[in-house]
């Protein structure tokens, strides 16, 4: 379990209680130079996270991966089931990549047979030279500011591990951008808030995402 909301339901009660999230927090800002990496599933969701200093700059990631269970939330999303195989540097631990496979449920309910796809490899899928905090966060800030961006329908898209998602509108792309960001809870609570006031403020503008499949992975193994 991550600290910070649920992306897909963000008005659940957050993981961490908030005392425990900012003290977790702290802890990592203060010896992010020696943190590799950190990962975590519980939410069933293909999604990441950063960790920010107090001066604002990016000094870690978390990465969430999705889970070899499905899931369905109060407010209809969905996932397939996935597994991730995470490369990295044996000498030093740096986390250098990742491959995403998943399973299309519905095609194997239909086929009685489980057939684990490939869905997508890190740093090909996103155009990421390297695995860093700096190279998330300049993703995540494409979301919000490039709406139309093709980074941000791709991130959707595997949000959900293949299974069809529908419409993201501008309110549901700044949750996520929000989620990804504001591990704070009240942090997360205020960027919403902006983000709405933003969106009332501008008028009936939004943005639209049609997605079409999706995958889920979740604990990472390595041998």
């Amino acid at each position: 379990m991550g600290p910070g909301a649920d992306e897909r339901q963000p008005e659940a009660v957050p993981l961490f209680q908030e005392k425990f999230a900012r003290r977790y927090l702290r802890l990592v800002r203060k010896y992010a130079q020696i943190i590799v990496g950190q990962f975590f599933g519980h939410l069933h969701s293909d999604t990441f996270r950063l960790v920010y200093s107090d001066q604002g700059q990016p000094v870690s990631w978390m990465l969430m991966a999705p889970a070899v269970t499905p899931r369905r939330t109060n407010s209809g999303s969905a996932n397939n089931q996935g597994l991730r195989l995470y490369k990295f540097d044996t000498d030093t631990g740096q986390v250098l990549d990742y491959t995403q496979y998943y399973l299309d449920l519905e095609s194997a309910n239909s086929r009685d047979q489980a057939d684990w796809q490939p869905e997508y490899n890190l740093t090909t899928y996103y155009d990421l030279k390297h695995l860093t905090p700096q190279s998330l966060h300049n993703l995540a800030q494409s979301f919000r500011s490039d709406p139309h961006s093709t980074y941000f329908p791709k991130y959707y898209k595997a949000n959900s591990v293949g299974l069809d998602s529908g419409e993201c509108l501008a309110s549901c792309v700044h949750t996520h951008f929000c989620a990804i960001t504001k591990l704070d809870y009240t942090e997360f609570t205020h960027c919403q808030e902006a983000a709405a006031s933003a969106l009332a403020s501008s008028g009936p503008r939004l943005a639209t995402v049609t997605l079409t499949a999706l995958l889920f992975t979740v604990t990472p193994f390595v041998t």
